[in-house]
């Protein structure tokens, strides 16, 4: 992906999160940090909500040069000053030092609503030691999702330091996918196919925070094999169902699993770009990826 230029505020903010010299160095004017309201929130709930999101992602992640998009919008649209950010930081860890799945809770509903505050997808951000965005991505081509893939996966999207994740595959376990689908949410991480991805290689596509196609990328969809536990007829109307709300879970029209459900198991319907992009299955058109 394009290299993006990073902002005097946004330097600002790794330099003093990691602990340059510039610790403690304000952005802006502080003199705003009493109560008035930014866009329904107040200016010391943003500074919470800003605090809690940056330590999930740092969590998450186990290093102190990753942040959140959104975060880094935050700071530098409501001139928040470092020191303050880093002082909530440090008082929310003391806080719920001995509640960390509470904190947690709290993180993720904080980078929510800085998302809808500012507008930003909230999603993982890294630094190369220079201070530049990195954006690495990690590659899958043609590999079928079998049992132990989604664990497989995370472990090298973690130790590759990706920010998304860039997948080409003829399908393969439902149940594999969808839980590399929810862990790329979780965990902020992109989504993207320049080639080829149908049946379950959907679901992982689903999963991005954000999610990129190329002009040629082919996104195909048909009724899943349905597993013995769901052999009954009632059961096989739970599976299309488990399916919709999947979708639905990951803010994208649920008719895409309807639509599946029509193709028989041996054909495959190849989603219109104009389709993939109304339904919110994919958020953005690219040339291509690094």
């Amino acid at each position: 992906m394009p290299k993006r230029l990073v902002t005097v505020a946004i330097c600002a903010l790794l330099c003093a999160l990691v602990g340059c010299a510039m610790v403690g160095a304000p952005i802006g004017d502080s003199s705003h940090v009493g109560g008035a309201t930014l866009e329904g929130m107040s200016r010391e709930d943003l500074i919470s909500a800003v605090a809690a999101c940056h330590l999930l992602r740092v969590g998450q992640t186990n290093e102190v040069a990753a942040t959140d998009a959104a975060v880094l919008v935050a700071v530098d649209r409501y001139r928040i000053p470092i020191d303050v950010v880093v002082e909530r930081a440090n008082v929310l860890l003391t806080e719920y030092q001995t509640r960390a799945p509470e904190l947690i809770a709290i993180a993720n509903d904080a980078c929510q609503q800085l998302s809808e505050v500012t507008g930003v997808v909230s999603g993982l951000v890294r630094f190369e030691p220079s201070g530049e965005l990195r954006t690495s991505w990690l590659r899958v081509d043609d590999a079928e999702i079998l049992p132990g893939f989604a664990k497989r996966t995370i472990a090298e999207l973690r130790q590759r330091r990706a920010i998304g994740l860039v997948i080409n595959s003829p399908g393969g376990s439902v149940y594999e996918a969808r839980t590399l689908g929810r862990y790329l949410r979780a965990n902020g991480l992109r989504t993207a196919v320049d080639r080829v991805c149908v049946s379950a290689c959907v679901d992982v596509l689903a999963g991005g925070v954000e999610r990129y196609v190329t002009q040629d990328a082919k996104l195909g969809i048909h009724q899943s094999k349905v597993p013995s536990r769901y052999s009954s007829h009632e059961g096989g109307q739970r599976y299309v169902a488990d399916s919709f709300l999947y979708l639905r879970e990951m803010g994208i029209d649920p008719d895409v699993a309807i639509a599946a459900a029509s193709v028989p198991n041996d054909k495959i319907l190849i989603i219109p770009l104009s389709d993939a992009l109304a339904t919110g299955l994919v958020t953005g058109v690219v040339e291509g990826f690094e």
